[in-house]
């Protein structure tokens, strides 16, 4: 297999890899990218992968995101991989991480959990309890979740 360039190098922005295949809407989802932000996005989906076997990448042109928004990434992407990009080179490099806290990127599944209630103005909130792998729980109804119960 060779090589080859699918997209373009940026100058500067944030490079996430190693998105589990088919993941990378639910990426660009979270961090709240809708396209009309008016920087450009490069999406790539399902390439070949020696760790993963098929991966996503996003490139976010004239973006760093937030340590926030690098670990609440590990809700949808565990094994992402965030390069910081200054003049085409990789500046810094970190892997994701699940956060200690989570306000207001979920909605609990509990139906009953007050946070869903149309009429109350209460954010959903979660804790990590477990990181390996990871596991939250709500801080209104106390229903634990796994990663794949947020998404």
């Amino acid at each position: 297999m060779s090589r080859e360039l699918i997209v373009s190098k940026i100058r500067s922005g944030t490079v996430i890899d190693h998105i589990p295949a088919g993941r990378a809407l639910a990426v660009l989802r979270i961090l709240g990218i809708t396209g009309k932000e008016g920087v450009r996005i490069a999406l790539v989906m399902n390439v070949e992968s020696k760790k993963l076997g098929k991966k996503d990448i996003i490139k976010i042109e004239d973006r760093e995101l937030t340590p926030e928004e690098v670990n609440i990434i590990s809700a949808v992407a565990p094994t992402a991989t965030i390069n910081i990009i200054e003049d085409f080179r990789v500046v810094r490099k970190f892997k994701v991480t699940p956060p200690e806290v989570i306000r207001g990127k979920f909605k609990c599944r509990n139906p009953t959990c007050i946070t869903n209630a149309p009429r109350e103005p209460v954010e959903p909130t979660f804790y990590l309890v477990r990181r390996e792998p990871p596991l939250f729980i709500c801080a209104y109804c106390g229903r634990y979740h796994e990663l794949s119960d947020l998404i």
